[in-house]
């Protein structure tokens, strides 16, 4: 930057710290002066164009804390229907002293990655509440996959739901009404009533709920997570995962 233009530009924050109000008010400028300033600026953001970076940099911090604000408020209002539904199975350790919440859909590949991290965090920790919320939105077999898991716990109870859940997400083959009454005959549960119940009002009702609260707190994708009161969209390694555990706990 040569002198002249180092001096003008000490000069226009000079100004803006004396006086604010007339020294970025573009309105009260004259044509002569507006141009003049416009100028200034884009010849110092050519000269600095790591200043427009930091300056982004900045905006995203303070949008991205924004969001988070947003979010924890928006799950404190929301925190019956998340946490304590009193329909959603419940794994892990049921007296944890953290809550994880997962939005997930047996077709999707990127809740398959995360099933068997989840799976260890949970393992490994031993002291986390996971909240499954059946939440199918790739199309039929996701709808026909969740139905059926649903069914298998009100008619045979969670420990059902669990093998079932477990083997729907890690299935690679087509979601069928054939391949569901298999899946009940390898896990000697009884199909027949299973897939009789999949249309039950209490699955449709637990299904419209989870994609009700889904709306409320704009999830739209899966897996979608909510640790404590921080929201979580889309897939989370195993690692960073333990490391917002570790965090939540030294917070509180």
């Amino acid at each position: 930057m040569t002198p002249t233009r180092t001096l003008a530009a000490a000069s226009l924050a000079l100004a803006a710290l004396a006086a604010p109000s007339q020294a970025f008010d573009i309105d009260a400028m004259s044509d002569a002066e507006r141009s003049a300033f416009r100028s200034e600026i884009r010849s110092y953001l050519l000269d600095n164009p790591e200043v427009l970076m930091e300056a982004i940099g900045v905006l995203e911090a303070r949008e991205a804390e924004a969001q988070a604000t947003a979010d924890a408020d928006l799950v404190s209002s929301l925190g019956d229907e998340i946490f304590r539904d009193g329909r959603s199975w419940v794994g892990g350790n049921p007296d944890g002293d953290i809550t994880l919440v997962e939005f997930m859909d047996y077709r999707c590949g990127y809740c398959r990655r995360a099933f068997p991290e989840v799976e260890q965090l949970l393992e490994t920790d031993g002291n986390i509440r996971l909240v499954v919320k059946e939440f199918p939105i790739l199309g039929e077999e996701s709808l026909l996959a969740s139905r059926f898991a649903i069914s298998a716990r009100l008619i045979a109870g969670d420990d059902a739901y669990k093998a079932v859940h477990d083997a729907l997400i890690t299935q690679r083959a087509s979601v069928t009404t054939a391949s569901l009454s298999k899946l009940a005959d390898d896990l000697d549960l009884d199909g027949d009533a299973i897939l009789a119940g999949m249309e039950a009002p209490l699955v449709t009702e637990e299904i419209r709920a989870n994609h009700d609260l889904a709306r409320k707190l704009d999830i739209n994708g899966t897996p979608s997570f909510i640790l404590e009161d921080e929201m979580l969209r889309g897939y989370v390694p195993l690692a960073r995962m333990q490391e917002l555990v570790a965090q939540v706990r030294a917070d509180d």
